[in-house]
Order: structure tokens, then sequence, then C-alpha cells
């Protein structure tokens, strides 16, 4: 089994970089409460949401997220 860790830091990072606040990016791209957690807990949320993040902010997906991929044996 393959097992996902995803970590937005690199978002973070450039949010950070932009002068831009966390509720900025929420209203920019329509983001809802619960998916602005599961980005602050580093969780999976949809293609569609990371890709409208990107359209935002004028970047790649590489460029706010990072995935680590690990096998798994059960």
């Amino acid at each position: 089994m393959i097992e996902v860790n995803i970590s937005y830091k690199k978002l973070w990072k450039m949010l950070i970089d932009r002068d831009m606040k966390r509720i900025d990016l929420q209203t920019s791209v329509g983001l809802s409460a619960n998916t602005m957690t599961k980005l602050r807990k580093n969780e999976a949320v949809s293609m569609e949401v990371l890709w409208r993040i990107c359209c935002v902010l004028g970047c790649n997906l590489g460029d706010i997220a990072e995935f680590d991929l690990s096998h798994q044996d059960y």
C-alpha cells in the first residue's frame, strides 16, 4: 500500500513572501473554512482546489505542495 504524505509549507511560505494572509487566500480562491483547515493540517484536498490556488497565485503545484510517497507492506 502507498501512503502519501502532503506538506503545504511551500504555500504558507509563498503567502508570507507575498505579504498575504490566509484569509486573503481563502477569499480570493473561494475556499471553505473546512478546506483551509485541511490545508493547515497537511491533509489531502481535491486537485480542483490546488488548481484554483495555483491559478490565483500564478504558480505550479510543486510551488505550493510537496508529496512524499511511502510504500508500506502489510
